[in-house]
């Protein structure tokens, strides 16, 4: 099966996605790969200012639930999960796509980074995931497939990653532990590592637009990857042809991570 000759084998499965800002999201790429392959998606929005971008992907994806979460939020979240039990009564696919900083935090150099800085972009961009976890479990009765979206700054030194680096390293131990501790109910857990992609989240980092060029530069297959690279990645990890596969960081970069 090839992306252009795509074949329903995630049909009656159910889907959430966190995490999509617009059509240039990585999150954006997953849920409409989880949707060309047969899956109903749930999909949430950031707030009133982010609906107007994120409510035309839900209407394009035909998503039956459609909310707002911030994820910091306790009453949002239980909303959410509430939500999807009394109306779908099961979860088959969680995708967390969820990081932020604060600005000064994220652009000054680590060094430089405050202690309340640092324990926010660890709460929204990780200790979130746990969050998440914790209540879609109970949903995945026969089991299912959980996502979190790390990049190559958590196990190497990118500069200008700054705090980020730490953080999506956290975030990667905690997707091998959930995985560990969520097994034993038939889910698997990943952590998906895109090469540089342009996001709005991108946009933040100092002299991104050198990373891709490098980024190009360095891959073995001479370009960089697109959101739906990364979404057909992910979709196929939530079938049952990849049912063994738990507690990995997959690797979707046209091979720039292998390269020294």
């Amino acid at each position: 099966m090839t992306p252009e000759n795509r074949q329903p084998i995630l049909a009656n499965a159910r889907a959430l996605v966190c995490g999509i800002a617009n059509t240039h999201s990585i999150a954006y790429g997953c849920a409409r790969a989880f949707h060309e392959l047969g899956a109903e998606v749930a999909i949430t929005y950031a707030g009133e200012k982010a609906r107007q971008y994120v409510e035309p992907v839900a209407e394009e994806l035909s998503a039956p639930i459609f909310v707002p979460l911030d994820v910091t939020s306790e009453a949002e979240m239980d909303a959410l999960f509430t939500r999807i039990r009394d109306q779908w009564g099961k979860l088959d696919i969680l995708l967390h796509s969820v990081a932020w900083a604060p600005k000064d935090d994220l652009q000054g150099g680590l060094l430089n980074c405050s202690a309340e800085g640092f324990a926010r972009a660890m709460d929204v961009s990780c200790h979130s995931f746990i969050r998440m976890a914790r209540l879609a479990a109970p949903l995945m009765r026969d089991g299912g497939t959980m996502f979190t979206m790390s990049y190559h700054g958590a196990n190497k030194v990118v500069p200008n990653y700054n705090v980020m680096g730490p953080v999506k390293a956290a975030l990667e131990a905690v997707s091998r532990y959930l995985a560990y501790e969520l097994g034993p109910q038939g889910i698997r857990v990943h952590a998906i590592s895109p090469g540089p992609l342009q996001t709005r989240a991108a946009s933040g980092l100092k002299d991104f637009d050198l990373m891709l060029a490098d980024a190009v530069q360095r891959a073995p297959l001479g370009e960089l990857v697109g959101i739906m690279d990364v979404g057909y990645t992910c979709a196929f990890l939530a079938t049952p042809y990849a049912r063994r596969l738990s507690g990995e960081t997959l690797y979707v970069d046209g091979g720039v991570n292998i390269m020294a």
